[in-house]
């Protein structure tokens, strides 16, 4: 029996007595503890050593006070379980050296077994809810089938991803061939990850707002229902199309638990859309966490207040900055779970 259980609770759509509050990127970079693990371990060693991810996933409940816990990993894990080589290169981000072009590309990926090759990560999570004791539930996440096309076909980060787009527009059979064999062994993945003992999922979609309307609803919206469809039965699913707020009246009727949403969309418009019954989940500026405390604290209160503290996850619109103050973290979150107390 979890000790709190207000996130579930808000996504199974109950009065709850203020937001359940977490924050996305809450396991790493801006916390000095996760910092002196950084200077000991590479990247890949820090996600690929169960004790050391369950470690890093349990700062920010320690320390900052959050509703939930999300696993340390990363969601490049796919295109290496599907055979690619990811490197990250310190200060640059992912890189991967091959990258998909052809048709002869995609079928050499493998989507088998992806439950063995990651179980790195089911060990982290399994450990990690063992370590947890029941404090407060554990998130386990994937990457959107949009978002690991771009990766692998640009073999980068990039501002554009005009080569992924390209690609799209230019070879669609191939881009949904690429597309369908990512969704298949994602939904494998998060399976797995919710057998191993994640309470919930969120699938992170980070580059679909390079997307046209038209265009996400061929190339990320059909493989992001076709997740939430296959994980709704067994654990609660929140999608996150960073970028993509237009789609919120289409995703708001799929069977995800859940809609998170970034900062370039007003709160009331984004209820509006999603209608009243769809849990929304976002949306602070992760740059506003550097305001002065007090003020921090009445941007917080006026985000709830916009949301309605009823269907409501309070989160930022995107990662948390590695040069937030762990105070400041700690004072958004504190904020959230003193609304109750300030509704009046």
């Amino acid at each position: 029996m979890l000790k709190n259980d207000i996130l579930l609770r808000t996504l199974r759509g109950e009065e709850t007595e203020r937001p359940p509050v977490w924050m996305m990127r809450q396991a790493g970079r801006y916390l000095p503890d996760y910092m002196k693990l950084k200077a000991q371990y590479d990247f890949f060693t820090r996600i690929q050593t169960p004790e050391l991810a369950a470690a890093i996933t349990l700062q920010p409940i320690d320390q900052v006070g959050v509703d939930a816990a999300i696993i340390f990993s990363d969601i490049l894990v796919i295109p290496q379980a599907l055979g690619l080589e990811v490197l990250m290169e310190e200060g640059k981000g992912p890189l991967l050296p091959k990258t998909i072009q052809n048709k002869n590309d995609i079928d050499a990926l493998d989507g088998q077994n992806v439950e063995e090759k990651l179980s790195y990560v089911l060990s982290a999570i399994s450990l990690t809810k063992e370590e947890l004791n029941s404090r407060v539930p554990l998130i386990g996440f994937a990457g959107a089938p949009w978002t690991i096309l771009c990766y692998m076909v640009e073999g980068k980060g990039s501002k554009s991803f005009d080569k992924a787009k390209q690609f799209c527009f230019t070879q669609p059979e191939l881009a949904h061939q690429l597309l369908q064999k990512i969704t298949d062994t994602t939904i494998d993945y998060l399976k797995a990850q919710v057998k191993a003992g994640a309470d919930l999922v969120q699938v992170f979609d980070s580059w679909s707002g390079m997307l046209s309307p038209v265009d996400f609803s061929i190339f990320a919206q059909p493989y992001l229902l076709q997740i939430a469809s296959a994980l709704s039965p067994v654990a609660p699913v929140i999608l996150f199309p960073k970028g993509s707020w237009y789609a919120l009246p289409e995703l708001s009727k799929s069977s995800a638990s859940a809609i998170g949403i970034d900062w370039a969309i007003d709160p009331q418009l984004a209820r509006k859309m999603a209608g009243t019954n769809m849990v929304l989940q976002g949306n602070f500026d992760p740059v506003k966490l550097l305001l002065p405390i007090p003020e921090l604290r009445k941007q917080v209160k006026k985000m709830i207040e916009d949301f309605g503290v009823s269907n409501y996850i309070a989160n930022l619109g995107h990662g948390i900055l590695p040069h937030i103050p762990v105070d400041h973290a700690r004072a958004f979150v504190e904020a959230v779970k003193e609304y109750e107390l300030v509704r009046s």
